[in-house]
């Protein structure tokens, strides 16, 4: 196959881009790197099929020859991100969709979005399920991010009844992994930081809000599982253990041998209170279901910030 990767210069989009070059594909990566990082993908330059074009995919996009997969993972993807970057994240999420979908549509090629758990806003019903509509607060800061996703959802669907195209819908829970950026502004990798520096570890509220966390290589099985399903509604990947977020800030302090104390700090808005992936419908149609526990993936983490 030839794959089309936006934003594959991301945390995600390297993992995927090095999955699938490992399995002989062909892979396209575009990417403006305003959040994603060349030293992600530098190890892939030069390996054979590999091609990478800096582009802001809000434009018109054009890929000479043959393409069997587009997958549209350009999106800054972190709480911090989209406070900094407001429009590029709406844009990205409608324009830059739009214009995956036109490249889809003009090769016959299977298109996925990279959708999030985010679209579920400040759930009122746990676990969240993929028939569960959400809570999201439209003109909330976070707004810009969630209706950004959703309306990409929207579209995509839209595309699939209108022109019968073949779409995946992959609804991205909270991951973690090696090449996150240590000023992401997520939680993990922000409790890594502060432990390894023996800075005060700051944890939002009370830290009772909870978090179900997925190492990135679980993930991307399941986005590659999907791809290859016949599923085009929404698909949730994610692991369904749920913790606390003071007991993650607990776990990392004690796993980086840290002597950083654990400060408390106001809650952001619209911050979501529960997260936990309903994963039933992926287990049952891809036979996908997470396997790397919190501290294994914990470990191989925190060996990655070290370095």
């Amino acid at each position: 196959m030839r794959l089309v990767i936006t934003g594959g210069a991301g945390f995600l989009g390297s993992h995927l881009a090095e999955r699938f070059l490992g399995q002989g594909h062909a892979v396209t990566v575009l990417d403006n790197l305003l959040t994603g990082r060349l030293e992600n993908i530098e190890p892939l330059f030069g390996r054979p099929g590999f091609t990478f074009v800096k582009q802001d995919v809000t434009n018109f996009i054009h890929v000479p020859g043959k393409v069997d997969a587009v997958l549209h993972f350009a999106s800054p993807a972190s709480p911090d991100d989209y406070a900094k970057y407001p429009i590029p994240t709406l844009k990205v999420g409608a324009l830059g969709t739009h214009k995956a979908l036109g490249l889809a549509k003009d090769k016959k090629a299977i298109f996925m979005i990279a959708s999030t758990s985010e679209i579920y806003g400040d759930p009122l019903v746990t676990p969240q399920k993929e028939d569960y509509w959400g809570n999201v607060n439209p003109i909330g800061p976070r707004g810009v991010y969630d209706e950004a996703k959703r309306f990409a959802e929207a579209m995509t669907m839209a595309y699939h009844r209108y022109h019968k195209m073949p779409v995946r819908i992959l609804r991205i829970f909270n991951t973690y992994g090696p090449r996150m950026r240590k000023n992401d502004g997520r939680a993990v990798p922000n409790f890594i930081t502060q432990a390894l520096k023996n800075k005060p570890i700051t944890v939002y509220g009370r830290g009772n809000q909870t978090r179900s966390l997925c190492y990135v290589s679980d993930l991307v099985a399941g986005i590659d599982a999907l791809l290859h399903s016949n599923i085009n509604t929404p698909v949730n990947i994610g692991n369904p253990r749920e913790l606390t977020i003071l007991s993650i800030a607990k776990l990392i302090k004690k796993l980086t041998g840290s002597r950083s104390a654990i400060v408390h700090k106001p809650l952001p808005t619209d911050d979501p209170k529960v997260r936990r992936p309903d994963i039933a419908l992926a287990k049952r149609e891809l036979k996908w279901q997470p396997r790397v526990s919190l501290e294994e993936g914990l470990k191989a983490t925190i060996e990655y910030f070290r370095s």
